[in-house]
């Protein structure tokens, strides 16, 4: 499964935190298997809608969706867990 590119609007957010590299190390766990226990991936309420969320690091979360005619995740939002 193949996860498409971030907007730049999260790339930046990314780069501010400096959590490019947990990020990417993560999503190639999630490309290669969605129900990695290090990801800790969690179906997001309501579940009709189809979002999941997976880890970054114990603080911050990725939020995405699975697009099954393209065999593609797309990562929609990035953000502080706890906040």
């Amino acid at each position: 499964m193949k996860i498409l590119p971030l907007s730049a609007r999260l790339v930046k957010y990314l780069t501010k935190r400096r959590l490019t590299n947990k990020y990417k190390k993560q999503a190639a766990l999630l490309s290669q298997n969605f129900r990695h226990p290090g990801l800790h991936v969690e179906r997001l309420e309501p579940k009709n809608l189809g979002f999941y969320s997976f880890r970054i690091d114990q603080q911050f979360r990725a939020i995405f969706f699975y697009i099954p005619e393209k065999n593609a995740i797309k990562v929609i939002d990035i953000n502080d867990h706890y906040r």
